[in-house]
């Protein structure tokens, strides 16, 4: 039976919470579907959505770099594969990257996100907090936003999309076949953001079995 392959970046961060609610959500939508772990390149080519997680934006992006995956996931992504960008996924994902101590930052990135990003924006973990947040898929929905060492979207480019904001700061965007968030929804019961992005990954399998 045909399914969707969607692959988690496993190097480092919330690899079993996303891998836990991608499966809840195939379930929900009765969605034949698969979810595996990707820590190198040769699992990328049958891919039909991709998941960075939270965790830490540094390590992930220097550990992904051993394994050969950032450029390879650059160019399948460039080619329309859909991928969500959590919290440090955001971070790693985005053109322009800051932190609000020291400024202007060299970290590995994959410069395919046309938005400047603010590390650390909301506070340290110490400064974790959860908020009630509206964000805009096929209409409002309201939903629960974790926030952790999260970054803020201070800038975009003419092409992204604005989902969601928090006290004026936007915490979610959309460019074509990339979405982001600052905040954490794997760690909350509500799978709507997860709903939407696999029907991107089920358009593009449609699209890509043509």
């Amino acid at each position: 039976m045909d399914h969707i392959n969607i692959g988690i970046l496993s190097i480092q961060g919330d690899v079993e919470e996303n891998i836990l609610a991608t499966r809840y959500c195939f379930k929900k939508l009765s969605c034949v579907g698969v979810v595996n772990e990707i820590n190198n390149d040769t699992q990328i080519s049958k891919l039909d959505g991709l998941i960075i997680p939270g965790g830490e934006s540094t390590t992930i992006a220097k550990l992904s770099t051993v394994y050969q995956l950032l450029k390879k996931l650059q160019n399948k992504i460039n080619c329309g594969m859909p991928v969500f960008g959590i919290c440090a996924g955001l971070i790693l994902l985005s053109k322009h990257i800051n932190d609000k101590k020291i400024g202007q930052t060299n970290q590995i990135h994959m410069d395919l996100l046309d938005v400047e990003v603010e590390r650390n924006h909301f506070g340290r973990q110490q400064n974790s907090f959860e908020s009630d947040i509206e964000i805009m898929l096929h209409k409002m929905i309201k939903t629960k936003g974790i926030f952790i060492r999260s970054p803020s979207i201070t800038k975009i480019g003419t092409n992204v999309q604005i989902l969601s904001k928090l006290y004026d700061n936007i915490i979610a965007v959309r460019q074509n076949n990339i979405i982001a968030t600052s905040f954490h929804p794997e760690l909350t019961r509500d799978i709507v953001l997860y709903e939407y992005f696999i029907s991107m990954a089920q358009k593009y399998h449609a699209n890509t079995q043509i």
